[in-house]
Order: C-alpha cells, then sequence, then structure tokens
C-alpha cells in the first residue's frame, strides 16, 4: 500500500493554495453569538443599525471558527500528516462579515523548520487570507503547523 500522506518533506515554501466555501446564515450568526460573543451587534439587526457595522455582522471569533473549518477540511483533504498547532499571530479582522456572505481562503507558505530537539516533527508557518464572495479581503493571520517528517 502507497503512503499518500503529505509530510513535511513535500512542503514547499512559496506553494500556495486556494480552497473552502462557506456560506454565512444569520442563524449561525446568532447562535454564535449567543453562546461566544453576545455583543448587540452580532444579535440584533436593530442594535447592528446603530453601529458602524449597519447591520448584523458575525463574530470575528466566529469567521475564525468558519475559516478554521476550511482548514481543516482542506488538510484532511489533501491527507496532510499534521500535527496540530501551537497557535497564530498577526490575526486582523478587516471587514465586517455579514450573513449572506460566502468566505473563501488562500494560504501562501512562508517557511519550514525541522525541530532539533524533536526530529520527527517540523513546524511551518503560512499566511492565511480570507475573502467574500466579492474578492473582498475580511481576515488575514499567520497560521503556525505541526508536521510528521517522513519516516520520523
Amino acid at each position: 500500500m502507497t503512503d499518500d500522506l503529505t509530510y513535511f518533506e513535500d512542503l514547499e515554501v512559496g506553494s500556495t493554495a486556494r480552497f473552502g466555501s462557506y456560506a454565512v446564515t444569520r442563524e449561525e450568526v446568532i447562535d454564535f453569538a449567543t453562546k461566544y460573543d453576545p455583543q448587540p451587534f452580532h444579535l440584533s439587526d436593530e442594535a447592528a443599525a446603530t453601529t458602524h457595522f449597519g447591520r448584523l455582522s458575525a463574530s470575528g471569533w466566529h469567521t475564525c471558527a468558519m475559516v478554521m473549518r476550511m482548514l481543516v477540511d482542506n488538510i484532511t483533504e489533501r491527507r496532510q500528516a499534521g500535527l496540530g498547532s501551537p497557535g497564530l499571530d498577526e490575526l486582523r479582522w478587516l471587514k465586517p462579515v455579514y450573513p449572506g456572505d460566502t468566505l473563501r481562503v488562500e494560504t501562501e507558505l512562508l517557511t519550514k523548520k525541522q525541530s532539533q530537539s524533536r526530529p520527527d516533527m517540523g513546524s511551518f508557518q503560512s499566511a492565511v487570507r480570507v475573502f467574500n464572495q466579492n474578492d473582498v479581503l475580511v481576515c488575514t493571520m499567520k497560521s503556525i503547523g505541526l508536521i510528521r517528517v517522513r519516516g520520523g
């Protein structure tokens, strides 16, 4: 049987990927906000109308959760030998995300490094850019991933 996983050695600095399609629904925006970020502009059209959002908007943390779903779906589809993540850097919410938007992701592999203390694993950093259906950039971050080294 052939090992068709993507390992550290297979990652190419500078490579890019475009993937995902996540439809933002009103029900999900309100449900997420009710549970995790119950600010009025995430819960009510009337309250949101009095803010710079102008209408009901998704929590930035909800945006991150939707992005995470698309990232994991992509990793699963590509069969990456992933080992999780120690975090992310430089998270920015640039534009509001509204019900009715459809989000997608673009990534660029910035760096990769094999661990000296754990030679069976490596890490990599990717620029993550999130766009809505109008190709408006709504969110950016740098993600850090951990991945197995082949044969490690």
